[in-house]
């Protein structure tokens, strides 16, 4: 029954998710501004219990009827949902979910020194292009699994992620999105089948990140394309 509960809730906020600011309460001054008079009377009922929306200060909240469609203030929910919401505004995203917690932070990878001697070898199959590369950091949750020379390119693969070092850039010819990371490097997205590859020129090679499973967000892969270096 809460789970039931749950998914009508969140159906219902979906609505206002694309309205909410950091600060996690309205859509914006512009919506502060009429809520005086656009606060509506409406309850709300979590398994047949009362449930009062409150702010991160404990004070009470209203829906906000706007041409004829309701917006919750949606962090106000997190106690009804039994479940953490939090606005990230570097990404403008609202991220609902225990898992989505987890699931943006990055942790070192922490190569062993025999992984380290296979990834080497792999590059040292060919010839001027012996220099290993690969990415210190992952996602939280996701795990180094091995690397292969294969084409043109070595793979380094992980659970939720592929890595390809390659002379050659296989975006040509694709329809891609331009993106700028975090470190000022600038970088395309290409989906040359259902899934999304994140293209970007390294010293004199070609780094290609994907999500094979699609656990990781195209957010993530940017955030980790960064941290990719010399082995």
């Amino acid at each position: 029954m809460k789970n039931n509960m749950k998914k009508g809730i969140v159906s219902m906020v979906v609505v206002g998710m694309t309205l909410t600011g950091a600060a996690g309460v309205y859509a914006g001054a512009s919506l502060q501004k009429i809520s005086a008079y656009l606060n509506g009377n409406i309850s709300i009922k979590v398994d047949g219990a009362a449930y009062t929306l409150k702010d991160e200060n404990g004070h009470k909240l209203s829906p906000i009827m706007y041409q004829n469609k309701m917006y919750l203030p949606v962090r106000s929910l997190a106690g009804a949902l039994d479940t953490p919401i939090q606005y990230d505004s570097k990404n403008n995203q609202v991220l609902i979910g225990k898992g989505q917690q987890a699931s943006e932070q990055y942790v070192e990878v922490k190569y062993s020194d025999a992984q380290i001697k296979l990834i080497k070898k792999e590059f040292a199959a060919f010839e001027g292009f012996e220099t290993a590369y690969a990415p210190k950091q992952m996602a939280a949750g996701d795990a180094y699994v091995k690397s292969f020379a294969g084409g043109d390119g070595v793979s380094v693969i992980f659970k939720h992620m592929n890595v390809n070092v390659s002379p050659r850039d296989y975006s040509d010819g694709y329809e891609s999105k331009e993106v700028v990371l975090s470190n000022g490097v600038k970088a395309k997205w290409y989906t040359p089948s259902d899934l999304p590859m994140l293209s970007f020129q390294l010293d004199d090679r070609t780094i290609t990140i994907s999500s094979p499973d699609k656990a990781l967000t195209e957010a993530q892969m940017e955030k980790i394309a960064v941290s990719v270096a010399k082995l």
